[in-house]
């Protein structure tokens, strides 16, 4: 739920500091006194696209933070750990976002900087906010459709079949464009083709051009290399060689080591000195062994060496990566004789719109059975906010397949006692529409867990005893979950648990914006103003009392 909101610098308000309670909290205020700056702050907390006007006139930025107590979710909290935003013991997720005079700004979560996508992610879990438009929307399918599946539990298996709809339109796609560009395609086959067999007749090999770089030179210079070995194993070896001087030293130094102890060291030396010498003159025999000299060999690899380059300038590559550009050739030929096998992708498509048919129809019938479901759940809550006699029904008309399933969603209202069912924009009135869309709200919040419901004059084009149902329904709302509620109907308000007042103050050169939690007398004061306006009399003020106190006693 939320605990906390703090404001500075943003839209008319200088500083704000909030605590919020369990239950139905209402906000109210006169018209124009920003009763709504609560809830875009909580929408630009929770991921909206923020703007440079939202930062107060004449300020570098604004600054908007929030405090949630996710204790009761548990899936969030898995979450935020996971990404290292959460410790293993906390329970208490901040949100903090500061936007600057030009318009852009910087998220963190718990401290840590955050993206948009990040915010939205977790406000969808956390707080639900009906906005003041949510009614008009009601009457548009994407929203009657998405209602239906939310109530349904079936918005997964709708991306399912959206998703299975646009891998059987690909499908489809390939096998058109293979029936159409026939000519085109088989050119394309012949081009690649020729290229592999271009490449196929010189029998190229991984690593050929380095291996055959490093044989070329050891030919190229093999006399050499002969020679050089020769005159070192015979410098080493022969008569007056290293070899022999080593043991002229030795001989003298060992005659006379009982008399001078550092000759020890020295023969030590001496030994391993000749040991070494005799491991370079048993390397220069096999050297001298295994060079052969070679000119026909040479002038094979010479040649070879020649093909690669002339190959590979054909091709505009270095000669290494002949190989790799044969595979790249052989791939993209599969891959044209697959996307040209007509055969094979009409069995594709065949086999993506059988799985698509197949989804399609589990989330037909899941939409069926919820349908009902909805209706009667909807028309029984309508009866509560004074629509007697009303009745709610969700209709699926048949439709070619699309990504949206093989129905269209249409929601069906009948306002008086028996009344015609027809569509919703054609017969609610902005009071009834008003109602209508708390009901679906009251019975589809059921299945949410989001813990906080916002709404923003969900009453609107209502008034008198209507007024006092959906005050009604809200504080029943809020034994489940946090509610916030900006109302401008004294009926609604008197159901509070908490109540905030919306209120300017002229500042000179300057307007802002200011809201407070009202102590039971002031609470009084302003459901009064809220009945009477700003003359308060003594009639109105017993009014409001008795409003409050009934309030509190359901």
């Amino acid at each position: 739920m939320l605990l906390a909101l703090s404001l500075k610098d943003f839209v008319i308000v200088d500083e704000l500091n909030l605590n919020f309670q369990t239950g139905l909290t209402v906000i109210t205020g006169e018209t124009g006194a920003g009763k709504s700056i609560t809830l875009d702050a909580l929408g630009l907390l929770l991921g909206d696209k923020a703007d440079y006007s939202q930062v107060r006139t004449g300020q570098k930025e604004a600054q908007l933070s929030a405090l949630f107590d996710i204790a009761d979710l548990p899936h969030l909290q898995a979450a935020l750990q996971e990404q290292g935003l959460l410790g293993a013991d906390e329970a208490e997720l901040s949100i903090r976002r500061i936007i600057d005079a030009k318009g852009k700004s910087r998220s963190f979560i718990n401290g840590q900087a955050a993206t948009l996508a990040q915010l939205r992610d977790i406000g969808e879990t956390l707080v639900d906010i009906h906005g003041q438009n949510v009614h008009q929307s009601l009457n548009k399918e994407p929203t009657q459709r998405y209602l239906l599946d939310a109530y349904a539990g079936s918005l997964s298996l709708a991306q399912d079949v959206k998703q299975a709809y646009s891998v059987w339109q690909a499908a489809c796609k390939q096998l058109q464009d293979a029936l159409q560009q026939g000519e085109q395609l088989q050119l394309e086959r012949e081009r690649l083709q020729w290229q592999l067999q271009d490449l196929a007749q010189h029998q190229l090999a991984a690593h050929e051009w380095e291996e055959l770089n490093q044989s070329h030179d050891s030919l190229a210079h093999a006399a050499d290399i002969l020679e050089a070995a020769q005159w070192v194993a015979e410098a080493i070896d022969e008569n007056d060689s290293v070899q022999h001087r080593l043991y002229q030293c030795h001989q003298r130094l060992s005659t006379l080591a009982a008399h001078e102890p550092r000759f020890q060291e020295s023969l030590a030396l001496l030994e391993a000195v000749e040991a070494e010498l005799a491991e370079v003159a048993s390397s220069m025999r096999d050297v001298s062994a295994d060079v052969d000299i070679n000119p026909d060999e040479l002038a094979i690899k010479a040649e070879r060496l020649q093909t690669l380059n002339s190959l590979a300038r054909k091709y505009r590559i270095e000669p290494e990566e002949l190989p790799a550009k044969e595979q790249q050739l052989q791939a993209a030929l599969d891959q044209l004789e697959r996307s040209s096998d007509t055969q094979a992708l009409e069995a594709a498509a065949q086999a993506a719109e059988g799985i698509y048919t197949e989804l399609a129809k589990q989330l037909t019938a899941t939409r069926k059975q919820a349908a009902n479901q909805l209706g009667r759940d909807t028309s029984e809550r309508m009866q509560g906010l004074a629509m007697e006699g009303a009745k709610f029904a969700v209709e699926l008309l048949p439709s070619a397949a699309g990504s949206h399933g093989l129905e269209h969603i249409q929601f069906l209202v009948a306002a008086n006692k028996g009344g015609e069912l027809r569509p919703m924009a054609k017969v609610a009135s902005g009071g009834e529409l008003s109602r209508i869309s708390l009901a679906l709200q009251v019975v589809t919040s059921r299945l949410t867990s989001v813990p906080t419901l916002v709404f923003d004059e969900v009453d609107s084009g209502i008034g008198g005893r209507v007024a006092e149902v959906v005050g009604k329904t809200l504080r029943e709302l809020g034994q489940r979950y946090q509610v916030l509620a900006i109302t401008h109907l004294p009926q609604v308000a008197a159901f509070g648990n908490q109540h905030w007042q919306v209120s300017k103050r002229d500042m000179g050169s300057e307007t802002l914006s200011h809201l407070h939690e009202l102590s039971a007398e002031a609470r009084t004061e302003e459901i009064a103003r809220m009945l009477g306006g700003e003359t308060i009399t003594p009639t109105t003020l017993q009014h409001a009392q008795e409003m409050i106190a009934q309030a509190t006693t359901i």
